[in-house]
């Protein structure tokens, strides 16, 4: 066991975080820890490494062990290149290096017992220089360099002018180099573009340590997990499996704890109901079972009611009127920066319905064809129409619709005054925005916190035409779950860029690739454009083709699966409904029988208060007879009601 966390417990000012969380890597371990914004994450990595110490509980290594940490605002800032920062991890191998080279030179001047004894330290050294990767580090170094996006003209570059998140890689690059036997992320894909974040997947899937990764990329989890650590409430669920896999199986827990707490909520107010019909019926027997069905109510363990997700907190995009069918028609558009040219020849239409992703290398210029179709920028050349009634609802990173005066309640209620509390509420929930958050004034939010804000706006438009800009930058993964509900459920057309695949992959109906020179088209999700793009590129280079759209070869395979999936349902259905319908009769049965008992028992106390009036009666006290034969009956009437006492409690569980 490579690491080992027990009953870890941290607790601040506002509350308890982290409450006995439990959970260990081992060796091989690829874990990612997931939860809501707040849940404890980052906490929870910062008490491993020791930046935090935990109130209660123990961290504890294997001997020996080595792990790297990367938190997420961590850089390296130093006078040094990237490319010696990065060789000064391998500082160790370059002295063995050093070493070998003088032996070398050595050898070459000495004989006899000298020679052998140098002879064997040279070879005792070069045995541990190939152990330590001496032969391939220099190898290592280029594909680290190249993997996290770094050219290498810029390999010589100072450290100390590098971008925020130039020197985060950086930062990565090193600790990737130094080999740990754990390596602690927390969120590494932030600062990289999609071909390092490919690049990243790969490099830690094959990796011969153990990985644990706090991360709100999906799709990276789904490469890359086999262990997933939920963290909800302060607590720790574990998970075999990648996200898909952990989100399926913590959707049949909660509907099984679900269930679990129903039917026992059930079975105790069944057993309050049985308790107080023994009680009714006033007799010494029925009320000592009714205490002893009390005694043992009271010792049952009681299930906590699960959390549910808010089925009120959802979006509903609906455009009030319907576009043509022509949405958006691109032609030859291009784009330069001074002698810096981003795109040319960028031609493309959009139909209704469609949901279409960008994607492309940082710097191609994606956001800025997004500014000039909503007339932010010009073009240098070219042209693009709208269709007929297109109305266009944009979301821009860098110009939010918002005033800083208002708070956020007000924001959203001064555009929209037709929608309720709760329904503003709840928007402003789904966008992480709960509580006494809801009156914050818009100039005090951070930057994420008003990308969040005119996102939530811009989805309660009723626009026909969605344009965004990463939309799901800043958003936890519940939120981004709630935003795909919405855009798929969408009747409009959607245009956005993202860098979130689980996202473009969920959403999308087509891929354009953006490229210099204009867009390579996929008609298909995320995982069609990957399995299609080598063979595509390569079309399209070869031809000299820009445009070329690649039509979706499963369609017709899929159409079949779903009809033999049709086919299997509709007869598993029939099965169900005969099934339910036999539970049915039983059930019917059981409540006609529970109800002829309680008739019967109802019938035998009204005959068993005739015989009693009886035999209080004063003018019956001289008939000796009658009295004995009222007795009798009510010797033979109380047998019976005994009896169905006992039936009724048997019918009744």
């Amino acid at each position: 066991m490579l690491l080992s966390c027990s009953n870890i417990k941290v607790e601040f000012v506002t509350g308890v975080v982290l409450d006995n969380v439990s959970f260990h890597i081992e060796s091989n371990d690829k874990a990612a820890i997931v939860g809501i914004n707040g849940a404890g994450k980052t906490t929870l990595l910062r008490a491993i490494v020791g930046e935090l110490e935990p109130d209660t509980g123990v961290v504890a290594f294997e001997k020996d062990s080595t792990y790297g940490y990367l938190a997420q605002d961590a850089a390296v800032n130093t006078d040094n290149t990237i490319w010696d920062e990065l060789l000064s991890v391998k500082s160790d191998i370059i002295n063995m290096e050093k070493r070998l080279r003088e032996f070398e030179e050595k050898m070459s001047e000495v004989t006899g017992a000298e020679l052998d004894a140098l002879l064997e330290k040279y070879q005792t050294l070069s045995h541990s220089f190939k152990l330590l990767g001496g032969e391939t580090y220099m190898s290592e170094l280029y594909g680290v360099l190249r993997g996290l996006g770094f050219s290498e003209d810029e390999y010589q570059k100072k450290i100390n002018v590098l971008s925020g998140g130039q020197k985060t890689r950086v930062a990565l690059g090193k600790m990737l180099l130094a080999s740990p036997d754990l390596i602690i992320l927390d969120e590494p894909t932030n600062h990289l573009d999609l071909n390092s974040i490919t690049w990243l997947e790969t490099y830690l899937k094959n990796y011969k340590g153990a990985v644990l990764i706090v991360s709100h990329d999906r799709y990276f989890l789904d490469k890359i997990a086999n262990k997933i650590i939920e963290l909800e409430n302060g607590k720790a669920t574990e998970y075999t499996g990648n996200y898909s896999d952990y989100s399926v199986k913590k959707e049949q827990r909660r509907i099984a704890e679900l269930h679990a707490y129903l039917n026992q909520q059930r079975d105790i107010k069944h057993q309050e109901a049985v308790i107080e019909k023994l009680k009714s019926f006033n007799r010494e027997k029925s009320i000592k079972r009714a205490e002893s069905r009390e005694k043992m109510l009271e010792k049952i363990d009681r299930i906590e009611k699960p959390a549910t997700v808010n089925a009120d907190m959802k979006l509903v995009l609906t455009p009030h009127c319907q576009s043509g069918n022509d949405v958006l028609k691109v032609e030859d558009l291009a784009k330069s920066y001074g002698s810096h040219k981003l795109f040319e020849n960028v031609n493309f239409e959009i139909k209704r319905g469609e949901h279409v992703a960008i994607l492309g290398d940082n710097g191609t210029g994606k956001t800025t064809l997004l500014k000039i179709l909503n007339e932010l920028e010009k073009a240098d050349a070219g042209s693009f129409t709208l269709g007929s009634k297109v109305e266009i609802g944009y979301y821009d990173q860098e110009h939010h619709v918002l005033h800083p005066e208002k708070n956020l309640y007000e924001e959203i209620a001064d555009e929209y005054p037709y929608l309720t509390i709760t329904e503003i509420r709840n928007t402003l929930a789904a966008f992480l925005f709960t509580g006494d958050d809801v009156f914050k004034l818009v100039r005090d939010l951070s930057g994420g916190e008003r990308g969040r804000l005119s996102l939530a706006k811009l989805m309660l438009s009723d626009c026909n035409f969605l344009i965004l800009d990463e939309p799901t930058n800043h958003l936890d993964i519940r939120s981004k779950e709630i935003l795909e509900t919405a855009i798929n459920s969408y009747e409009g057309t959607v245009l956005y860029v993202s860098h979130d695949r689980y996202f473009i992959n969920k959403t999308a109906t087509r891929i354009l690739e953006l490229t210099g020179k204009g867009f390579v088209n996929f008609i298909g999700n995320y995982d069609y454009y990957v399995e299609k793009h080598e063979d595509v590129i390569a079309a399209a280079s070869a031809n000299g083709i820009i445009n070329t759209a690649v039509q979706n070869e499963s369609v017709a395979s899929s159409d079949s699966s779903d009809a033999v999936t049709v086919g299997e349902t509709t007869q598993s259905s029939a099965l169900d409904w005969k099934a339910q319908k036999a539970l049915a009769a039983e059930k019917k049965k059981k409540e006609n029988a529970l109800k002829k008992c309680e008739e019967a028992i109802a019938a035998a106390e009204d005959k068993l208060s005739e015989i009693d009036a009886q035999l209080n009666d004063s003018s019956n006290g001289n008939n000796v007879a009658l009295l004995q034969e009222l007795t009798r009956d009510r010797e033979s009437v109380s047998a019976e009601l005994e009896k169905l006492y006992e039936e009724w409690e048997t019918l009744a569980e």
